[in-house]
Order: structure tokens, then sequence, then C-alpha cells
């Protein structure tokens, strides 16, 4: 069949409906997925598949079904659930992986696949296998089997299990975005013992008040507000597969990934001891290994991407991770080994119930340096490599520097980051500095670089 090899990316399968993703798209997609979890497994796979609240959700994921089943595959059907859940259901239904259909926090008019085998997320080069085997029509035969199972209820009770209900009363807005958050996330916290105030936590897979990203700050403003209005202690916002989670403390002041996982570090390091590992994204400020190194943890730089930080916490035995974006990682003893923004927000609730304080007491004495956002870059496919590594050779021939991403290099004063996108035809740039003027400085000689590279930089 036709297919645009462009949909299959990095992390997943991603792409606008009607016509990059269609249902014989799904189909086909069901085909190979059960046909290489069958090969590798030497036997029939048992596969989990859910679905985020899109439109297009119920029809790409019947059409993912039939192709799953055509290759023999056991199907275990959880319905309507944020990624999270899904994830849950592969160890709650002892499934050998599965499949969600998602589009997270792009546009309604997206959708896509995540999938997950024996623990480890198919990304890569198991997504490009994926689409060798669609494209050579090299599919097993087989008669799966279907049936339905209800998760969100046992999802809910393991993580109150986990984290315990709050020590005391905690007033919290909660913005679901209108994403699927919505059909679990405020029922969660409301069995915790929160008081909430709810926000866009209507299930409406068009997102018709503003985009669920909660990476993107103008995408906080109402929680911002709503949080003033109402004298709440935090506020808590989802993306449109509940996998990352932003928040603003109670004066109203957005809280980084990085500084969440300060406060997460710190917790995870008082209640499990010391001398874990804690692994954090190539974009986090500095502060965060500071941070974490006086709470007594082990702080490790790693590449940015959910399936890369998962593969490093399988193979480091780390018990919590995270990004600058949102997504936050628990291993066992703590959790499953997965990133789960409304096991994220449990967590951050104990821990601001149990202190007495406000969330931003809680970063008082981190040392405040002056930062940029993520800041993206326009850049076609065949020039981001290039771009790259043209700045890490004029880097690293200045300044210390670390190549595992991109590049990312140290002045006196800061530091930059140049690395490409897995998901898009953009650089990925961020900066920080002690001070604005040195922050400038950083970032000017970046855009000089990249300039030379033939990549032009908007202003700042």
């Amino acid at each position: 069949m036709r297919i645009d090899p462009v949909i299959f990316r990095q992390y997943d399968i991603r792409g606008i409906i009607g016509k990059d993703l269609t249902a014989d798209v799904a189909r086909a997609v069901g085909r190979a997925v059960g046909s290489e979890a069958t090969a590798r497994l030497g036997r029939a796979a048992t596969l989990a598949v859910g679905r985020d609240n899109r439109p297009s959700g119920t029809m790409l994921s019947g059409a993912l079904v039939e192709g799953l089943m055509s290759a023999g595959v056991h199907v275990i059907d959880v319905g309507l659930v944020p990624t999270p859940v899904l994830y849950f259901a592969i160890v709650d239904q002892k499934a050998d992986g599965g499949v969600q259909v998602t589009g997270s926090h792009n546009p309604p008019e997206f959708n896509g696949l995540k999938m997950a085998l024996e623990g480890l997320p198919f990304s890569g080069d198991d997504i490009q296998g994926l689409l060798k085997r669609i494209q050579s029509d090299r599919f097993l035969e087989g008669q799966g089997t279907l049936r339905s199972a209800p998760v969100l209820e046992a999802y809910q009770a393991e993580i109150i299990r986990r984290i315990g209900t709050l020590p005391r009363p905690l007033k919290v807005v909660v913005d679901c975005g209108n994403g699927t958050g919505s059909v679990a996330a405020p029922q969660l916290i409301r069995a915790l013992g929160a008081d909430i105030v709810e926000l866009f936590c209507e299930s409406d897979g068009s997102f018709p008040n503003h985009h669920p990203d909660p990476s993107e700050p103008h995408n906080l403003e109402d929680l911002r507000a709503r949080v003033q209005e109402t004298g709440a202690e935090l506020g808590i916002a989802f993306d449109g597969d509940a996998d990352r989670i932003g928040a603003v403390d109670e004066t109203g002041a957005i809280i980084a990934g990085d500084q969440l996982l300060i406060i997460l570090g710190r917790d995870m390091t008082a209640r499990l001891g010391k001398g874990r590992e804690v692994i954090f994204d190539v974009k986090c400020s500095d502060t965060l290994p500071q941070a974490l190194e006086k709470a007594g943890a082990i702080p490790v730089m790693w590449m940015t991407g959910h399936s890369f930080i998962k593969k490093k916490m399988k193979e480091s035995g780390a018990c919590l991770a995270g990004e600058m974006s949102g997504h936050m990682f628990f291993g066992p003893p703590d959790y499953l080994g997965f990133d789960d923004a409304m096991y994220a927000a449990a967590r951050l609730l104990r821990i601001v119930a149990a202190s007495g304080t406000g969330l931003a007491r809680l970063l008082a004495d981190v040392p405040r340096l002056v930062s940029t956002p993520e800041i993206r870059v326009d850049c076609p496919e065949a020039k981001k490599a290039p771009a790259v590594q043209a700045a890490a050779k004029y880097f690293g021939a200045k300044y210390p520097t670390v190549t595992i991403d991109g590049v990312r290099w140290r002045t006196p004063e800061g530091w930059g980051l140049i690395r490409q996108s897995n998901t898009q035809p953009i650089l990925v740039m961020r900066f920080e500095a002690t001070t604005a003027a040195a922050l400038a400085g950083i970032r000017r000689e970046a855009t000089q670089v990249l300039a030379g590279a033939g990549v032009s930089v908007p202003d700042a």
C-alpha cells in the first residue's frame, strides 16, 4: 500500500487524519506490530489497546485492532484512557505490550500511535522496522482474539495505594485542557482528598479552549489566573494524553519541568535514601543537578525523549527521571517505570500537603538564574544534522561540551544548547546564565554559529 514514510517518527507514528493517517494505514500498522511482536516473542502476543479522546480515535483504534487480530494477536481493549493508563493496563492485565492511539499534545487534526513491547517503548529503528514490514508486505497470519478490560478504577486504586490519601485538605486547580486526562485526573485527585477547582475538565478532543500543551507558557494563562482568583495552593495542568505535567505555584508563577524534578528528587531521596540516580534531559537547568547532589541523589544527564529516558532508567535502575517538557518517570520501588503525569500530580500534592507550605517555598533556596524557554528554529531536515555538527565543532574547540544529544557548551557565565528535534524540521535551543547580559552573549554567539551553517535564527 502507499504510505508516507514521514509519519514513522522517532518516538511514534503520527500524522494528519484523512491525509497521512487513515483506517487502512492503522490496519497495516496493526498487522506490522502484531507480526513483529509475535516474531520477537516466538508466540502469539497479547497487546493492550487504548485511545485518547480525539474524534478520530474510535476509527483508528478499530482498524488497528483488526490488523492486530489478523496477525494472531490477543487484544485487550481498554477503551478511552490517558496514555499512562494504557501503560498501567499492560502491567495490570499481564500483557506483552500495548498500543495507544493518541495525538498527544498536537492539534486535533492529528492523531498517532505509541507502542511498547516487553517493558520498553518502540522507537527509532523499531518504528522504521514496522515501515519496512508494511512496504515489503511481510505480515504473519493468525486468528486473534478480542476482549474488553476497563482499568480506570484499578489504576486509581493503585495510585492511592502507593501515595496514600493527603495528610491535610489541599485546594488545587486542575486544568485538563479538555484532553483525555479529563476522564481520570479530576477523579483521582479528588479521591486523594484534595479540594478541586476544575478548569476545562470536560472531555472534548477538539480542544475548544486552549492547546493541551503545558510546556508552552501561554497555555497556562487561564490556570495561573484561576489559582490567583481562588487562593489555591497550586495549579496542575495536563497535556492531551496526560503523560506530561505542568504546574504553577500559589502566586501563579510557572514551575518548569526541571524545577518540579528538584521537588520530586528531594522527596524521593528523603523517603528512599541517598545515593539513588535521578536522570534528567539536556535541556534542564544547572540548578537541578546542584540541588539533587546537595540532597544526596546522583544526577545523570541524558538525551531528550521519553523512549531514551525509559531505556536509560531500565539500564541503570534509576527510580526517578524527568524532562524539561514535563514528562516525569517513576520506577520501582515507587511505581512501574513509565511517565505518568497523574502519578506525578498525586506525588506532588502529597509533598505540598505534608510540607504545610505552598509550592513556592519548596523552591525558595534554589538560585534564580536567567534562562530562556525552548527556542524552536525552523530548519530543513537536510540541514539539521550538519548545523548541529558545525556547532559541536565550534563550541568543542572553545568550551567544555556535552554531545550526547546535540551540543551543550559551558561558558564561565552559563551554558547553551543546540540540538535537532527528532520529530519536527526544527533545531531546539536553550540558554541559561547568571545575568541577562551574559545570556544575551551566549545566545548571540550561538546565532552567529548557526548563521555560518546556513540556519537563520529569528531575533530574540
